[in-house]
C-alpha cells in the first residue's frame, strides 16, 4: 500500500466510490485548489484507490492552526487492513509537517470502528461537545 497527496480532479472522480456521494467536479477543483486542503488516497499493489482521508486546516487568531479531519473513507474490500489507520497516521505527519499544534475529528457516538481507527492512530478522547448545524441550502 502506497499513500500520496491527490492533487488531479481526474484522479478524485475516478475514486467516487471512496466518498458518502459522488465528487462534485466544481466542489473538487476548489477543494484541490487550497493550499491549507488536504486530499490523501491509499493504493493497492495493483494502484486502485482503496481508501482516502481528507483534512482542512483551520487557524484562529488565539489558537494558532489545527488539522480538521474531515472525511475518512476505505473501500468494503480494503477494509480490516489498516488502511484507515495508515491514512489517519499519514495526515497527522502532514499536519505536523505544516506547523499545526494539534488535529481532531468528531463522529458519532456508536461508529465503533471510526472511534477504534482514531484510537489505534493515537487519538484520546475529549470531553463530549454537542453539534449544532445550519441548513443553508435555503430549504
Amino acid at each position: 500500500m502506497r499513500i500520496e497527496r491527490v492533487v488531479d480532479a481526474a484522479e478524485v472522480l475516478r475514486a467516487a466510490d471512496l466518498f458518502d456521494a459522488p465528487p462534485l467536479p466544481a466542489a473538487t477543483d476548489r477543494f484541490l485548489a487550497e493550499p491549507t486542503h488536504h486530499l490523501l488516497f491509499a493504493y493497492d499493489d495493483a494502484g486502485r484507490a482503496v481508501g482516502m482521508i481528507s483534512g482542512v486546516e483551520t487557524t484562529h487568531p488565539d489558537k494558532g492552526t489545527e488539522m480538521f479531519v474531515y472525511e475518512l473513507g476505505v473501500a468494503p474490500a480494503a477494509r480490516l487492513q489498516g488502511v484507515a489507520t495508515e491514512l489517519v497516521r499519514e495526515l497527522a505527519a502532514l499536519a505536523r509537517e505544516r506547523g499545526c499544534y494539534g488535529m481532531w475529528v468528531g463522529t458519532e457516538p456508536d461508529n465503533a470502528a471510526a472511534q477504534a481507527t482514531y484510537r489505534r492512530a493515537g487519538a484520546t478522547e475529549e470531553a463530549p461537545f454537542m453539534l449544532l448545524n445550519w441548513d443553508l441550502t435555503g430549504g
